[in-house]
């Protein structure tokens, strides 16, 4: 029952995951999402770049601490190491979605677009950068990378054998092509 339990954690905490990587794209994109970058209500300019810079830093600090082997080790005595991906993945993903409630739009112009068809192509590339992203996972392993291999391998009282360092496709042009594919699809939303 516990490695059953556990399997549901982890697939929820996928879910809920997806659920902000998608979101993260509307909200970015000010695309088909209730709350976007640049809605809601408006504040100061120094609020709105302090509250944001909180948020960011919030979701920074989380990402970085639990990614640290001292952490993991602390922290999979407590949970095991079956729940410890599921779990940074899971708190990663709430980081975001508070990042997503609380964010303070900043309505400064710093450049624009009015040509349609330029207009067009900065939005395929913002489209191109989400996609680097998402192929970037799947280039070290995707279900490993977000804890569904160790839910899994638990489940089959299997040990999950720590990853191994791969510098393929992207990798081998890029030492971290998630990073520059969010750098892309961000940088669209300054225009």
């Amino acid at each position: 029952m516990k490695k059953l339990s556990i399997l549901i954690y982890g697939a929820l905490a996928y879910l809920i995951f997806l659920i902000a990587f998608l979101y993260a794209i509307g909200f970015v994109g000010n695309i088909g999402v209730p709350k976007t970058i640049d809605s809601g209500a408006e504040t100061s300019l120094p609020n709105a770049i302090l509250i944001n810079a909180a948020l960011l830093s919030l979701f920074a600090l989380q990402h970085s601490v639990m990614a640290r082997p001292a952490f993991k080790r602390w922290f999979t005595s407590i949970i095991g190491t079956a729940m410890e991906r599921s779990t940074y993945v899971l708190l990663s993903s709430v980081a975001l979605c508070l990042l997503y409630w609380q964010w303070q739009p900043i309505t400064v112009i710093i450049w624009k677009v009015e040509n349609n068809t330029i207009s067009s192509i900065v939005t395929g590339i913002f489209f191109m950068g989400w996609l680097v992203v998402l192929l970037s996972t799947f280039m070290i392993n995707h279900f490993e990378l977000f804890g569904l291999k160790q839910i899994v391998d638990n489940l089959k009282n299997k040990q999950t054998p720590n990853p191994k360092f791969q510098t393929n496709y992207f990798y081998k042009i890029v030492r971290h092509p998630i990073m520059l594919g969010f750098i892309i699809a961000f940088w669209q939303h300054l225009l």
